[in-house]
């Protein structure tokens, strides 16, 4: 049965711009639709996900998603909301970016099921490699007026930025690389939709335009609005950078973190966007919140729901185990199970001391390694009062012993000693 997947993005505040007959195309039948993704890194980061979560409701709707990665428009650079022509990239490092891509998206996506809408995954480079120039522009080029490509605000923009940067005439062709894409498309899958970002439409529209003089047919755009943060700020970016799906990237403790940690308003709003639960339900978490703000219902959802659909209940729950370790009451055994990685997110900006990996080897007396080797401690003095006060653990275990001699046992992750002065007050030894 086909439900309403227009209606379904409204009520989540997924929809900025849609071409009208949109939502009667869709009630009307199985349509099949395309998102775009430039296979510029070989990993998805979250500012991808409202386009995924689309093609997800889309599926769940009973539609058929198309997912298109840009082996071609990844080689060109898409001028819109960029202020800079991108770097191109080369077939190899296309070809690795979609392999890994493709796994990502199967998390979100049915691919294999014999399902009619069963999702598909397509290259723009299988059908542009062999388009050459001349026949680019008899059967492409002629169909669209500079005026009309001049018109779209993604050229506009660039245009008045900058004029010494300019428009490259590559960034310029690339609203006609898309709408043959969508051209292609809509021959060879009956593809009639294309949706994505708000900085897409002019895209977009243009390629239902070229289906319209070409073909004489209908096609159809939908976008959705680009997700900013309450206070202005750009949504998925960190101090270190974007939040990435990959966890060599961002490990599943910093992905869950980054969620725990959005403001009430924009919890709200994202839990609509980037989970699958319905309006009775987060109606139900909104009025949790309202009524015990500092429980923070809304975001402990949000994120238990995104980590788990990233990267699974047991990511989900390492993330959990890894939170404890800073917050709540971990153990030695939580902490010795951490990855590397894992550990160095949890403790990011803690006060790390090199020492040497043989001096740990040897054996060390503790009040040596914290006061002599490292500055962990001011003095020798002040560490024997703290361990005499209960007031220091290694590894999240009490330390009552004055004479304890620290050895490679203790390296976390065959490389850390964590040093705990009191509840707080963390310093890290790396061995090196």
């Amino acid at each position: 049965m086909i439900k309403n997947f227009v209606k379904e993005l409204q009520w989540r505040g997924m929809i900025h711009d849609i071409t009208p007959g949109t939502e009667d195309q869709l009630q009307k039948e199985m349509t099949t639709a395309y998102v775009g993704i430039d296979p510029t890194a070989d990993s998805l980061h979250i500012g991808h996900l409202v386009s995924v979560m689309m093609l997800k409701h889309f599926q769940r709707a009973g539609h058929k998603p198309i997912v298109l990665v840009g082996g071609a428009t990844g080689m060109i650079g898409d001028p819109s909301m960029k202020s800079a022509e991108r770097n191109l990239l080369d077939e190899q490092t296309l070809e690795h970016n979609v392999d890994c891509l493709k796994g990502q998206l199967s998390k979100f996506l049915d691919f294999e099921s014999d399902h009619p809408n069963a999702a598909e995954m397509v290259n723009n480079y299988d059908w542009m490699k062999n388009f050459g120039f001349l026949e680019f522009i008899r059967d492409i080029g002629k169909h669209i007026t500079v005026n009309y490509m001049m018109a779209k605000d993604s050229v506009k923009r660039r245009l008045s930025e900058d004029a010494k940067t300019g428009l490259s005439f590559t960034e310029f062709t690339y609203q006609l690389v898309q709408a043959t894409d969508f051209l292609h498309l809509y021959r060879e899958k009956n593809c009639r939709l294309q949706m994505g970002g708000s900085d897409q439409w002019g895209n977009i529209t243009t390629g239902t335009e070229l289906i319209r003089r070409k073909e004489g047919g209908d096609a159809f755009a939908l976008t959705c609005p680009l997700i900013t943060k309450a206070d202005g700020g750009k949504f998925g970016k960190t101090e270190s950078g974007n939040v990435w799906l990959d966890a060599k990237l961002t490990t599943p403790y910093t992905f869950c973190q980054f969620w725990l940690n959005v403001s009430d308003a924009d919890a709200e709003k994202y839990i609509k966007i980037f989970t699958l639960l319905s309006q009775e339900e987060i109606a139900a978490l909104v009025n949790e919140q309202a009524a015990a703000p500092h429980l923070r219902p809304l975001q402990k959802r949000l994120a238990q729901e995104v980590t788990c659909m990233v990267h699974g209940v047991e990511g989900y729950e390492k993330a959990l185990e890894a939170s404890q370790i800073l917050f709540g009451n971990a153990t030695t055994q939580s902490l010795a199970a951490l990855d590397k990685e894992t550990f160095l997110s949890v403790f990011e900006g803690v006060p790390t001391f090199p020492v040497e990996r043989a001096l740990l080897d040897a054996g060390v007396p503790i009040v040596e390694l914290l006061a002599t080797h490292t500055a962990a401690f001011p003095s020798k003095g002040d560490l024997r009062r703290t361990i005499q006060g209960n007031g220091l653990s290694l590894n999240k275990s009490k330390v009552d012993d004055q004479d304890y001699l620290v050895t490679a046992a203790d390296l976390v992750g065959g490389s850390y000693v964590l040093v705990q002065k009191g509840k707080k007050n963390y310093t890290i030894i790396e061995a090196v």
